[in-house]
């Protein structure tokens, strides 16, 4: 008995040392990046929106209503019997050979989710690509809906601007960014988020880091403008130690703006006011809750930001591909549609992979491909 006992003994021990282990030894995976430290850290401590606890928005913005917590959120998760958070059938897609766009064509190609391909004044943009078939820093956590994976690295012409709004895993993909690595001429991204990208092993000298409303100006007549967004950054336990940014991309022809993740808020007048309007802004209105109402926005409020920006179109963003948030997968679409009608603003829904030419879509047309 005693000698059970202490073999009992030995296994309560060793057990929980290979879990602990094995957990060490999978976060070390590259997929989890390296924050900034040093000078680099140094650098960003002195940035107006660096505080004790890291980076922060214009506004007060809690990552939960007052009576949720991440606690709430997983058990709620958990229990949770909502139906139709992943569509039956495949989502429909186009196959379109984006090498064979001329680049000097103005357009957009939704890529699901919040990944664009984008061409404007004669370059190639490249935002958040996610061509993973999951969103999660474990491979069976937030799978990608069927149909929503048509396009890869191997895809897509080379990119003169690899574009990342912050660094979630929905959003900065590590094996899509490395599959682009040699594809890429050059990275811009907010503040602290190139420490990935160093980590990966990316040229420093093609990374670029910004504040909100910093301007970059690129070859020719294109000027990219980094702004604000109300939302929050962090890969792993650490939060809030990169900035998370959207983006406008001008020329003296155009003005597009991606948001990026972000709540409703004050930044949106801020930014009309910097900007005499927009032919084309994306917005995220895709993940929204009642558990988290400051750091995403529902399709209503998203279409009053796109009225308080002077858009022309609108194109829907975080939506489509994962399911991040409790309600139905097709919800957003249907709310967005009603929420457009009437408005200023022509809403525009093609298909993953459908171009839409920026210099048409008054002409152009697209489907309920929800329905």
């Amino acid at each position: 008995m005693a000698g059970q006992g202490r073999k009992r003994m030995w296994w309560l021990l060793i057990v929980p040392g290979v879990v602990v282990a094995g957990l060490w030894a999978y976060l070390q995976h590259p997929k989890f990046g390296t924050l900034p430290s040093g000078e680099h850290l140094a650098t960003l401590e002195a940035s107006d929106h660096y505080g004790e606890e890291g980076f922060h928005n214009r506004v007060e913005t809690p990552m939960f209503a007052e009576e949720a917590s991440m606690a709430s959120v997983l058990i709620g998760n958990l229990s949770d019997k909502s139906e139709r958070l992943r569509p039956e059938r495949a989502i429909p897609a186009l196959d379109t050979d984006l090498r064979a766009l001329d680049v000097d064509e103005d357009i957009v190609v939704w890529l699901g989710h919040s990944s664009y391909y984008a061409q404007l004044g004669g370059k190639r943009f490249l935002i958040d690509p996610v061509f993973s078939d999951s969103a999660a820093p474990v491979p069976f956590v937030n799978r990608a809906f069927a149909g929503t994976n048509g396009y890869g690295a191997e895809d897509m012409p080379p990119i003169d601007v690899l574009l990342i709004t912050h660094d979630h895993w929905d959003h900065l993909d590590y094996p899509s960014v490395m599959a682009l690595k040699g594809r890429v001429d050059r990275v811009i991204t907010g503040l602290g988020v190139g420490a990935y990208f160093e980590g990966w092993g990316f040229d420093s000298d093609r990374i670029s880091e910004g504040n909100w409303f910093d301007a970059i100006a690129l070859d020719g007549d294109t000027t990219l403008h980094l702004i604000p967004a109300r939302h929050y950054s962090g890969r792993l336990l650490k939060r809030d130690r990169t900035l998370w940014t959207g983006f406008v991309l001008e020329t003296p022809r155009r003005r597009l703006l991606f948001s990026g993740d972000t709540g409703d808020g004050p930044h949106f007048e801020e930014i009309a006011q910097r900007f005499d309007g927009f032919d084309l802004v994306s917005l995220d209105h895709g993940q929204y809750d009642a558990r988290w109402p400051y750091i995403h926005m529902t399709p209503e409020q998203a279409a009053d930001a796109a009225d308080r920006l002077g858009a022309r179109a609108l194109i829907s963003a975080h939506v489509g591909k994962f399911t991040l948030a409790r309600h139905a997968w097709d919800e957003p679409m249907q709310r967005i549609s009603a929420a457009s009608e009437g408005r200023d603003y022509r809403l525009l829904t093609p298909v993953i992979g459908e171009p839409v030419r920026l210099s048409r879509d008054a002409s152009q047309s697209f489907e309920a491909w929800w329905e």
